[in-house]
């Protein structure tokens, strides 16, 4: 096929991102977009030249889509990806995959049995400081990995009583689900799977319904353990601070979206780095994108999600297998706590 016919269901805050992101790309063809608010619909059919549904299921039948960007609370993915899965119908799904494990897997298995393309939003898989911290990992340049802790900071909910979805745990609202998850992908997809838990705390600041903090020991399959250490009521960030530091024998990294630090105590023969601290930019290390909105990491998972459609690469990136793997841990944490 020349172009992706592409709709889009769910235009909130993320939807709406999207919607700009693949609007723009050059071998996408937005073919629907659907949301259940008639203000946001009203709008969109003034103001764009999109075709607008109400009814997902009306749209696909109309449309006809390769592809869906899925960007629906949580709680509505299970039924309404099996549906897109059943259909042959390419998803790309907001974060986290499902509120509960066993629906994930049976997701991995639809879409592995349609043969279809699987991805799930968690954006810090291609920035390029995680990115470039993933190889060296990989590459065993800090030698055997000791210790690890994984750490997110921001200021979103900074109020009492405030009344949203992300105050709700069933729509998949919490600390845990919506801002922990983004740290637990990481150390899934780059040190190692998560397969206990250890004396979780899960801490009420403002909310009341869910949880604003959460802290606690992770242990992997490997039988290296760390920390998490998440926090969305610090009003000391002026936005969501994500930050990886990882021990080794032979030195330690410390990565966040915007610079890697990398210590060596032996000198190593690889480009770039020497013994000591090195210290690299996101700015040196992120390959660019065709169209930039928020950053290059949100632009870059569409393009790779388009391209994956496209059969221009292969679907290993953001993985619903690999999804399912944060949604295990995010029970294990439950059912620490």
């Amino acid at each position: 096929m020349d172009k992706l016919k592409l709709a889009i269901i769910g235009l909130g805050k993320m939807g709406l991102s999207h919607l700009s992101i693949a609007g723009a790309h050059s071998e996408v063809s937005i073919v629907g977009v659907c949301d259940t608010s008639k203000i946001v619909i009203d709008f969109l059919k003034k103001f764009t030249p999109f075709e607008c549904f109400s009814d997902y299921k009306k749209m696909i039948e109309s449309s006809k889509p390769h592809a869906v960007i899925l960007a629906v609370p949580t709680k509505f993915h299970y039924e309404m990806i099996a549906d897109l899965l059943q259909k042959k119908i390419h998803v790309f799904s907001e974060k986290p995959l499902t509120t509960h494990p066993t629906e994930a897997t049976h997701l991995t298995q639809l879409a592995n049995q349609f043969e279809v393309v699987n991805q799930v939003g968690y954006h810090n898989q291609f920035l390029g400081t995680f990115i470039e911290m993933k190889r060296l990992i990989n590459n065993g340049t800090i030698g055997t990995i000791q210790h690890f802790t994984g750490e997110a900071y921001g200021p979103v909910i900074t109020k009492s009583n405030e009344s949203t979805w992300r105050s709700n745990a069933s729509e998949g609202g919490g600390c845990l689900m919506d801002y922990a998850s983004h740290v637990i992908d990481l150390i899934n997809g780059s040190i190692g799977v998560i397969t206990k838990t250890h004396g979780f705390l899960l801490k009420k600041i403002y909310s009341t319904n869910v949880e604003d903090a959460v802290y606690g020991l992770l242990e992997l399959s490997s039988g290296v353990t760390g920390v998490l250490s998440v926090n969305w009521s610090d009003e000391t960030y002026r936005k969501m601070t994500t930050r990886i530091t990882i021990n080794g024998s032979n030195g330690k990294i410390i990565c966040d979206a915007t610079e890697l630090k990398v210590f060596l105590k032996n000198s190593i023969e690889m480009e770039g780095y020497s013994k000591g601290w090195n210290i690299k930019t996101v700015g040196a290390l992120q390959e660019p994108v065709d169209f930039y909105l928020r950053g290059e990491e949100y632009s870059a998972q569409l393009d790779y999600f388009i391209k994956a459609a496209l059969k221009k690469v292969p679907n290993t990136i953001n993985t619903f297998e690999q999804a399912a793997h944060t949604d295990r841990a995010i029970q294990l944490i439950q059912s620490s706590n």
